[in-house]
């Protein structure tokens, strides 16, 4: 398959390098606008096309300098690591803007109904204490105005012994006339008030009962956490916890807490902590999106990097072809011209390498040939006291190439000379 020349191929550099220059665009905005999180858009803008411009620039000298390349490397990686760090930032941001808020919010769900479940769990066996609490008081009560002496028994009930316990309290001070027995008595009184106290408190644990089973029927997944929250706490702090602690003999220590505001708000909405959430999810719990998004991100740059790094030297010419202008410039000569001459001088070796004798040689095709020796693609060669220069394959078919589209100047030099 025929090569094609640099005249032919350089059209197409053209359109490499308008690409170069767009996707330098992309990379920029993306940047630009995850810089805009941390700085000011003054900042932001020269910030951003400072490190797309040394990105550029960088890559290009890479392709075109032969030395220090390492040194270049070095701040092209640096650099792209900045670019890649805020393009990362900026389009996560932009994917999950949507769906970050939704993610916090049924967090948020999922905790509340996990609280929920066991402020139930807690109500329902409180409701179920007081229950048997109210009624073992009316039987109390019952038993003390048909008998009397209750307050003396004991009881196995941690609620019911301490009732017992205050009303045998409270009859210590009594006189002597209201002797202890049967009957409508002040104790059969004290009885019948706990008894009503107790009545009382289940119906409050019944009533929050009632509106905890109201928030959970109202409680939706995508509302906002303020929301979510400010509901939650006022049903939560509605709660009797001290009837709750007293039906269960003071299980204080298993009430649900409260979850906390900063642990379910979108922290992304305050713009300077986008980097700190993206990359601490992206160290912990990556997704599809962290993963896609630092992906496309690192992508653009190196892209970048290979276009600019390849189209630059063809944009500007191969260094052969230069060399090639820069030898003809000597002689006053187009480059198709100096490079026909040349070849005409040229004679095959013993081996059928392409050689040149350097009597024969111009000023600028010998300043070539010597370029050519210094860069190892040509050796000098004596014989019969003649020397020679023995060209390496590589520049001869370079020669030839650069003839096979001729431009106008060969065209009019080949009219003169017939």
């Amino acid at each position: 398959m025929p090569q094609l020349s640099p005249d032919e191929t350089r059209p197409m550099v053209k359109a490499l390098f308008v690409t170069t220059c767009m996707l330098s665009v992309v990379s920029w905005y993306t940047t630009e606008q995850g810089m805009a999180l941390y700085l000011s858009a003054w900042f932001a803008l020269l910030a951003s096309l400072g490190v797309q411009g040394a990105l550029v620039f960088v890559a290009w000298l890479i392709g075109f300098a032969k030395s220090r390349r390492t040194l270049l490397g070095v701040v092209y990686a640096m650099t792209a690591m900045v670019s890649i760090a805020f393009s990362y930032v900026s389009l996560y941001t932009w994917f999950s803007a949507r769906e970050r808020p939704a993610a916090v919010e049924r967090k948020l769900y999922d905790e509340l109904n996990g609280s929920l479940g066991k402020t139930e769990e807690l109500l329902a066996a409180a409701i179920a204490e007081a229950q048997k609490h109210a009624l073992a008081l009316e039987e109390m009560t019952n038993a003390e105005k048909s008998s009397g002496f209750i307050s003396r028994a004991e009881d196995a009930d941690p609620y019911l012994a301490r009732v017992r316990a205050a009303v045998a309290k409270e009859a210590q001070t009594y006189s002597t006339a209201y002797p202890e027995g049967a009957g409508s008595g002040l104790r059969y009184s004290a009885f019948d008030r706990y008894t009503k106290l107790a009545r009382q408190s289940l119906e409050r644990l019944q009533s929050a009962q009632r509106a905890l089973a109201q928030f959970r029927e109202q409680l939706k997944p995508l509302d906002s956490t303020e929301n979510q929250l400010r509901h939650f706490r006022e049903v939560y702090h509605a709660i009797p916890w001290t009837d709750v602690e007293d039906a269960l003999h003071g299980a204080k220590s298993a009430r649900p807490t409260i979850p906390n505001y900063s642990d379910f708000v979108d922290r992304t909405v305050t713009g300077q902590e986008d980097m700190l959430v993206a990359f601490q999810e992206l160290f912990t719990v990556p997704t599809a999106r962290h993963v896609f998004s630092l992906t496309l991100a690192a992508f653009i740059d190196i892209i970048v990097f290979l276009l600019a790094y390849a189209s630059g030297p063809y944009f500007f010419g191969d260094r052969e072809q230069r060399w090639l202008a820069a030898a003809a410039a000597l002689e006053c000569l187009d480059r198709q011209v100096f490079v026909r001459d040349f070849l005409r001088k040229l004679t095959p070796t013993a081996r059928g390498m392409a050689r040149v004798e350097v009597e024969d040689l111009s000023a600028g095709e010998q300043q070539f040939c010597l370029f050519l020796v210094s860069k190892r693609l040509a050796i000098v060669q004596e014989q019969d006291h003649k020397k020679f220069y023995v060209l390496d394959q590589s520049i001869q078919e370079l020669l030839l190439e650069s003839l096979a589209d001729r431009g106008l100047p060969l065209h009019a030099s080949a009219t003169m000379s017939s």
